[in-house]
């Protein structure tokens, strides 16, 4: 029944070892609307989680079934990856972003989790005195647990307030003192769907030359920014990226959403042709091999999972390619998520919500798969716990390392109009409480 009263929520929080929900990861979010769910008898409106709200790409998956088929289970896979897929990839990158990498630097990965994993280990020990990773925040906010696991040390910014020419100076700040090893954040954003200016990611990129800084760059969103048409392979506008601007940097890829690929976990690690191949005495001295590229295979990929799914590889190729080619337009499919921001976002506005992240620079932030929500003068923890009462569930800006107040959506599992009616209905006892 709701509203679900304080008490409840605060013994299934207690339960779960939660002091403060706006702390609380994604996955312990799900874990807490599981339970309440459970006690009230009541199906949650679920915004904490990014699942794909779209049917998995049909194309990966008759690939990964033929793969299967002809017996590719039994086989290890090689850990650089399927030969085809990093051709594949190689023409996909240039086809929607606009640059070369050679197939030897695309590596796929177990998800883009994984990569960014093994990437923030691996750059840490490039160099004795870069031991930190720089987050721009927010940000994913299990990418901002993983230097906490490793042992690495990290700082985070939050970007609100150094948008545009303000960014030098604030990456200056950081960079100037010798210590960081590399900056990640993504782009389109998670959670804010912020999309960083040509001008902003030329800073980024001409930073991270000055101070030999390695760009890790999050495109678990690519051409999802909806305000321009980026769905024409080889023809612009292209996915803005770093790799513009710099030689240092790595781009992340997933099929997670674009392909909404989520549940075979798999992705790519895409090193530029000028990092794959440059010597580190370091890591030579550590492991006996001295590039970049070989020491990402070979060590750090190997020790974390021994490669890919082979099947999953498959699937994977044959998607990149059928985008390329058109015969699959994984824009198109994915603008349905636009469809549902648009909607979600009037029925909160309606009930006194207002956009944390709402400008990137003079344009409105495009709708999308995420986007941020504040209402009034509410803390993080005061508006979720308010929120879970009317069966409503989120995760707090805080988690992501923002400084604002308000919560991250996701309109993934907004799928139908009842859906909508139920946000709308519980909004409207949001507000009576």
């Amino acid at each position: 029944m709701l509203p679900v009263s304080k008490e409840v929520i605060s013994g299934v929080l207690q339960q779960a070892d939660i002091a403060d929900v706006s702390r609380a990861s994604i996955r312990q979010n799900v874990a807490v609307g599981a339970e309440l769910e459970r006690l009230t008898g009541e199906k949650f409106t679920h915004l904490e989680i990014g699942v794909p709200g779209i049917k998995a790409c049909p194309i990966g998956i008759e690939a990964q079934k033929k793969a299967l088929d002809d017996g590719i289970a039994s086989i290890y896979p090689v850990i650089s990856g399927l030969p085809e897929l990093k051709e594949n990839a190689s023409r996909f990158i240039k086809a929607f972003i606009d640059i070369d990498i050679a197939p030897k630097g695309i590596v796929p990965t177990v998800g883009s989790m994984q990569a960014a994993f093994t990437l923030v280990l691996e750059c840490s020990q490039l160099h004795p005195e870069k031991d930190t990773i720089l987050y721009i925040c927010p940000g994913f906010s299990a990418h901002g647990r993983q230097p906490d696991v490793l042992g690495i040390k990290n700082e985070i910014f939050d970007i609100y307030d150094y948008r545009s020419g303000k960014l030098r100076d604030k990456l200056e700040s950081y960079m100037s003192q010798g210590n960081i090893a590399a900056i990640l954040y993504s782009n389109p954003n998670n959670p804010a769907w912020i999309c960083l200016t040509d001008e902003e990611l030329q800073i980024i990129g001409e930073c991270a030359t000055k101070y030999d800084v390695i760009v890790l760059e999050d495109m678990a969103y690519l051409c999802m920014d909806f305000r321009k048409d980026l769905s024409v392979p080889f023809q612009p506008p292209f996915q803005p990226t770093v790799a513009k601007y710099t030689d240092n940097y790595v781009i992340m890829l997933s099929s997670s959403k674009i392909f909404s690929y989520a549940g075979e976990r798999v992705a790519m690690a895409c090193i530029s042709d000028q990092l794959f191949n440059r010597e580190y005495p370091t890591l030579r001295e550590r492991y006996g091999l001295g590039t970049f590229g070989d020491n990402y295979i070979l060590n750090y990929l190997y020790c974390a999972s021994s490669g890919t799914s082979h099947s999953a590889q498959y699937a994977l190729s044959a998607m990149l390619a059928a985008a390329v080619d058109g015969r699959y337009d994984f824009v198109g499919q994915v603008k349905e998520y636009a469809v549902r921001s648009h909607r979600s976002r009037e029925i909160l506005e309606r009930h006194g919500f207002h956009l944390v992240y709402d400008k990137d620079i003079d344009q409105t932030i495009s709708d999308g798969f995420f986007y941020t929500a504040g209402y009034k003068n509410l803390d993080n923890k005061e508006l979720l716990e308010r929120l879970l009462r009317c069966g409503i569930i989120a995760i707090g800006l805080n988690s992501t390392g923002s400084g604002q107040r308000g919560i991250r959506v996701c309109v993934s599992r907004l799928l139908s109009d009842a859906d909508f009616e139920a946000l709308d209905k519980r909004l409207e006892l949001f507000e009576r409480l």
